[in-house]
């Protein structure tokens, strides 16, 4: 455990990045995961998914390449269930 002032102060703020990030993630999973169900009822809503993952690119809750993948994929998931159903 830290010890000076200045350590515990960062131990402080290194806990709470860590946990606004861990549910930063958790709401990128969630919405990946109601997307993806929602492909194969109809009711998929790609804008706003986009803007949730996009908004945890930028905050650098996820790296910014890793978020444009996946909102990539998530789009070419769309077309092909658009296209074949």
């Amino acid at each position: 455990m830290a010890n000076h002032k200045s350590a515990l102060k960062r131990a402080r703020q290194n806990e709470k990045r860590r946990l606004r990030n861990r549910a930063g993630r958790a709401v990128v999973r969630t919405t990946v995961k109601t997307f993806r169900t929602g492909l194969e009822d109809g009711s998929a809503d790609l804008a706003g998914t986009m803007e949730s993952i996009a908004g945890a690119g930028a905050k650098g809750i996820i790296p910014k390449k890793r978020a444009s993948r996946i909102v990539s994929r998530l789009a070419k998931a769309l077309h092909k269930a658009q296209t074949q159903g």
